[in-house]
């Protein structure tokens, strides 16, 4: 199976540790970096045909998510107002950006350390990759680009809860200095942050998306939202930080939150207690579906590997 763009490859997304030679290998593409990682965006450096990427991909995008994507998503296009034809300078976004939530962005070559992100989002910095992917890479990525960063996570960081959430988990992971507290954060920044779902009644399944893997995504978009594949199960706190996932197929199982309000619950949690009582407990397998889930659809699980969980 063709795996559209997402951002299983990041070492921000705390899925592994950082890939030094990978980054040593984009820092010395003659960017100056500096020690948060951070780099001025190299505007000059985007030609024709980066421009033609994006317009392509913002406009096949935009219109697939109409009527699958929440309206907190779809009201954090209109209100940051990204051109459709041309990559964003990083400057215009946090024009609007910041004073709506106090959240920016900030342009970095590729992958950064996880406590380097850490600290990026506890300080309300969102780091984006500056490049674009290659015309021949519009439905397959290993690493999130641009448009990835930029169409995907910021609309939902203008929203005041989602960017309280953001914030709180920041501070969450940046606080867990246990290595064992690492896979628990990952499932559930995987699970929210890019592979979320959340209740809407006026959705022919009962959900939309707000996951920014799913929504910068292509295949991940139909998949979520017309496969009887997959699981859709309520959100739970304890239950997502337990559960597994895919990094190289469509996931086996989705999140449903009820609504924001749910996630500016989990921004108000002492995570210290909590990342210390679930270190203990076992995992479950990602397409696991439990006693006490509250299960929404029950997926057919078409199509899944046996193997490969994280």
């Amino acid at each position: 199976m063709t795996v559209s763009t997402r951002s299983h490859r990041r070492a921000r997304s705390i899925m592994s540790t950082a890939n030094t030679a990978k980054l040593k290998e984009q820092f010395d593409a003659g960017l100056e970096t500096r020690a948060d990682f951070t780099i001025d965006q190299p505007t000059e450096r985007y030609g024709a045909v980066d421009h033609a990427v994006w317009q392509q991909l913002y406009a096949r995008q935009t219109a697939l998510v109409k009527g699958r994507v929440c309206d907190e998503f779809l009201a954090g296009v209109d209100r940051i107002g990204m051109p459709s034809d041309r990559v964003p300078s990083f400057d215009e976004i946090n024009a609007k950006l910041t004073p709506a939530t106090g959240w920016q962005i900030v342009a970095v070559p590729g992958l950064v350390p996880d406590q380097v992100f850490f600290e990026h989002l506890a300080n309300r910095r969102f780091p984006v990759t500056w490049w674009m992917r290659r015309p021949d890479q519009l439905d397959y990525l290993q690493e999130p680009d641009c448009f990835h960063d930029l169409f995907g996570h910021v609309p939902l960081l203008i929203n005041p809860v989602f960017a309280d959430y953001m914030h709180a988990y920041g501070r969450a992971a940046l606080a867990a200095n246990d290595a064992g507290a690492l896979p628990l954060l990952a499932r559930l920044y995987w699970y929210t942050v890019e592979f979320g779902l959340i209740r809407d009644a006026a959705s022919p399944n009962g959900v939309k998306i707000y996951g920014a893997g799913i929504v910068s995504s292509k295949g991940e978009t139909l998949y979520s939202q017309q496969s009887a594949a997959p699981n859709r199960l309520g959100f739970d706190l304890e239950r997502v930080m337990r559960t597994r996932y895919r990094i190289d197929t469509f996931q086996k199982t989705y999140f449903v939150i009820d609504d924001f309000a749910q996630l500016f619950s989990v921004a108000q949690t002492d995570f210290a207690p909590l990342l210390a009582k679930l270190a203990a407990e076992p995992a479950f397998a990602a397409g696991d579906v439990l006693e006490h889930d509250r299960v929404i659809t029950r997926g057919s699980q078409e199509g899944w590997q046996a193997d490969g969980d994280i």
